[in-house]
């Protein structure tokens, strides 16, 4: 109490916090210089200076008298060592405060270095760490040192609480309860860094997937940014080179049209003065000049007049607008099917699968079509021989294996029934529960349910989608390298169902779980006119 009345009088009563360098006025009274500066400052304008705790007025503004020894006792209260921080000070020493070290509960007393050396040897004086608070430590009804711990009450007691209610309880020394606790929260707070450093290796495992996702959306915007300005610039070529032909085939013809139209224009000049001589002569009315005229009849028929020389040997007629030669045309256009051919082996590098189904592996409650394309579900079971690799009911792989590359298969689901639909490791078990699509760590499907509800399925975490499936076609694709298996839904627009994500450690196969159902494999060839989605 010594101690906190102390601690209480190291306090400015201008700013509420302990005295940064004391000053004295001649009331007697102390402050803080800032403290006392700043209120003295404001009392300048009005002539009248008052101590702000006594009222006692000065004449003039009063002088301020460092407090020295206020100030060491300050420093000496405020700045204890590092291990004597806690602010308890020795019960004992009342004039001059020193901070305690221990406190005793017998005595209810906090002890320094000094007063610590008589309790220390007798046994009764139980010493603990420095508190302000001792009565926090004795049996709230008894009065008596907190010594046991209750394990099923899971309290603190006394020796009386002991011998009394907790009398058939099992009861530990405190000291040997508090370390079994702290064994425990020892195991906790493992658990809790080992799961930090897990969840930090995840959360960079997901920075790395999602800075190399990012790298690899740049690169395929830049592939498709270069090839479609490859496309353009070799659209623009050929544009310019099919322009050129048509306008050199225009001049030429043109040329050739003109020649023509010169020498009609000059066997018409003929015709013309032949045909005024004519009449010059059928005007005459002296017989004799007409008849001693050369005989001039073969000039006006045409076909001894040798039109093929006057028209240099050519007798068809000019070329007209169909008919212009079309070969450099046609050349251009097969140049630019082979830059769309370029384009496509570049982007749609995609390859389809061509999933058969391994009958082998089909459950007996399956009927594999003679393509094996085609899975149904048959209440009557096939007469296939039990093997190691088939499936104990309505389940079947594809046989290609897939180990690595871009891959994608198409399916035609039926609309009722129970079916799943992905991909899984040859290793997976044949038979029990851990064989079924997705309930377990080697497959990952997409499955339906009776009630036409959606879900996506691996290591038996159920997904489930938030809309139904509309169309009767869905794409499973594969990047084996990247660690991704897609769903899509194959409508007008393609749509996105579900992407898993993780590192494939085995070879893959596709594979078909079908109850009252059916599950068709498509051809390839149909497939190929929407892969734009994988770009």
């Amino acid at each position: 109490m010594a101690s906190a009345n102390l601690r209480e009088e190291l306090d400015c009563s201008t700013c509420l916090s302990p005295y940064t360098d004391p000053v004295m006025l001649r009331c007697g009274h102390n402050f803080c210089r800032f403290c006392i500066g700043h209120v003295l400052d404001t009392q300048d304008e009005s002539g009248v200076y008052s101590c702000p705790d006594c009222r006692e007025e000065f004449q003039e503004r009063p002088a301020l008298m460092r407090n020295i020894a206020l100030r060491k006792v300050t420093e000496k209260f405020l700045f204890t060592p590092p291990h004597m921080e806690n602010g308890v000070f020795c019960t004992y020493c009342v004039d001059s405060p020193v901070p305690a070290v221990r406190s005793c509960l017998h005595c209810e007393a906090s002890l320094c270095d000094k007063h610590l050396s008589v309790h220390s040897k007798s046994p009764e004086h139980v010493l603990c760490d420095p508190s302000t608070s001792l009565e926090k430590r004795k049996c709230s009804v008894h009065k008596k040192i907190l010594e046991y711990y209750c394990t099923e009450d899971a309290a603190c007691i006394c020796v009386y609480c002991s011998v009394e209610e907790h009398r058939e309880h099992r009861v530990e020394l405190l000291n040997e309860a508090s370390e079994k606790k702290k064994r425990k929260l020892r195991n906790v707070l493992q658990k809790c860094i080992t799961k930090i450093n897990d969840t930090e290796e995840k959360g960079q495992s997901l920075e790395e997937q999602r800075t190399k996702a990012q790298e690899q959306a740049v690169e395929k915007a830049e592939r498709v940014t270069y090839l479609c300005t490859n496309i353009r610039r070799q659209v623009d070529d050929l544009e310019e080179k099919v322009l050129s032909e048509i306008s050199r085939q225009e001049m030429e013809e043109l040329l050739s049209l003109f020649i023509l139209i010169q020498k009609l224009k000059r066997k018409k000049d003929e015709l013309s003065r032949k045909m005024r001589h004519i009449e010059e002569l059928c005007n005459m009315t002296d017989p004799l000049t007409v008849l001693q005229e050369p005989d001039t009849g073969d000039l006006c028929d045409p076909e001894e007049e040798g039109g093929d020389e006057d028209t240099g040997g050519h007798d068809k007629q000019p070329h007209d607008g169909d008919d212009v030669d079309v070969s450099v045309i046609s050349y251009s256009l097969h140049k630019l099917c082979d830059v769309i051919s370029g384009i496509r082996s570049g982007i749609y590098v995609v390859i389809p699968a061509d999933i058969l189904l391994d009958e082998s592996t089909a459950g007996n409650n399956l009927r594999i079509s003679d393509d094996l394309k085609t899975a149904t579900w048959t209440e009557e079971k096939q007469k296939r021989p039990e093997t190691a690799e088939r499936f104990k009911e309505y389940q079947v792989m594809g046989m290609e294996v897939l180990t690595s590359g871009r891959h994608y298969w198409d399916v035609k689901i039926s609309r009722s029934g129970r079916w799943s639909v992905g991909m899984c490791y040859p290793t997976i078990t044949r038979r029990g529960g851990q064989s079924v699509l997705g309930y377990n760590k080697k497959s990952w499907c997409l499955w339906r349910y009776n009630n036409n509800q959606y879900s996506v399925i691996h290591n038996s975490k159920v997904i489930l989608l938030p809309h139904k499936i509309s169309s009767d076609r869905v794409r499973i694709c594969l990047d084996y390298d990247l660690g991704q298996l897609s769903f899509y839904e194959l409508c007008d627009p393609i749509r996105h169902l579900h992407t898993f994500i993780t590192a494939f450690s085995e070879p893959l196969r596709a594979a078909l779980h079908v109850y009252k159902g059916s599950i068709k494999i498509l051809e390839e060839s149909r497939n190929w006119k929407k892969l734009s989605f994988m770009i």
